[in-house]
């Protein structure tokens, strides 16, 4: 006699971290009431986007009634583009119909930027990234302006007790309204983020490069002698001035004027004194014709 026949049924399992926790975003930029919120992503697919249907709701111009969706599968989440005005983008590069997220990548949606968090320890994860928060610029992923004052403050204090050298260097971006108001403030947020990338892969591990605020952004050189500072300076000046900015269909150059000030430690500055020398520097390269380094 034949055995009946018995259905077996198969329930894919989702793939999970090995901690158990289920992955999640974590709103990193712009600044607000929401920075550093974590948004859990379960089984169901998650919407983004600026309409009231939408499971996390972004209050800005720049971000679609419906933008992107996020699609937990059994091998990871998956992120989509929903034919939104301004696109999404993972780790910088455009969605071209879906994206799988991996631990540690960021999701730019219009101009706010969420971090994916899908490690062996969310939890732990997360609190590490509540604590970059504190140190770090969520738009260009370099130092802020905390962390700056904090290091150039420990480092004039080095510098005074044993008289070694320290430079500054203070820059910002030329006519950096006109990119804004032409491209608008997308173009001026990749701008920003583009300029610290290219200066951050010159800079020595001892140094501190860091967005001080708005278009201006410090650069903290230890031990450093004046006319070497005044050389990093031009270098930073030559390679933006060279480099060409590639935003959607439109490509742009830019420049920045730099201002650099300098301490042998006998001086004993202070940090706000040492700022404002540097600043001073920066506002006369500006009224000199912009594009060049003073000190």
């Amino acid at each position: 006699m034949e055995k009946p026949i018995t259905e077996t049924w198969i329930t894919p399992i989702r793939h999970q971290p090995a901690s158990g926790e289920p992955p999640c975003l974590v709103h990193i930029y712009p600044k607000g009431p929401t920075i550093g919120q974590r948004y859990t992503i379960g089984d169901e697919p998650i919407v983004i986007g600026r309409g009231e249907d939408c499971n996390i709701r972004i209050q800005d111009h720049s971000v679609s009634r419906r933008h992107a969706r996020l699609d937990p599968g059994p091998t990871g989440v998956l992120a989509v583009d929903l034919g939104s005005t301004n696109g999404s983008f993972v780790n910088d590069h455009p969605i071209d119909g879906s994206v799988p997220l991996r631990d540690g990548d960021y999701l730019r949606i219009g101009n706010c930027i969420y971090r994916f968090l899908g490690g062996g320890n969310v939890e732990a994860e997360y609190h590490e990234e509540i604590y970059r928060l504190t140190i770090m610029d969520g738009l260009t992923q370099i130092h802020n302006q905390r962390y700056f004052l904090e290091f150039l403050e420990r480092e004039l204090v080095r510098s005074a007790r044993h008289a070694r050298p320290l430079a500054l260097a203070m820059f910002d971006i030329d006519w950096f309204k006109t990119i804004n108001d032409q491209m608008g403030h997308l173009a001026g947020d990749y701008a920003l983020r583009e300029i610290a990338a290219l200066v951050r892969r010159a800079v020595r591990r001892e140094d501190l490069f860091a967005r001080y605020g708005g278009e201006e952004f410090g650069l903290v050189l230890v031990e450093t002698p004046f006319a070497n500072a005044m050389e990093a300076g031009e270098r930073i000046r030559k390679s933006i001035e060279e480099h060409t900015f590639a935003f959607e269909d439109s490509t742009f150059h830019i420049t920045v004027s730099v201002g650099i000030a300098y301490t042998t430690g006998d001086e004993k500055l202070t940090t706000s004194e040492m700022i404002r020398m540097a600043d001073d520097k920066l506002y006369e390269a500006k009224r000199s014709g912009r594009n060049r380094v003073r000190g």
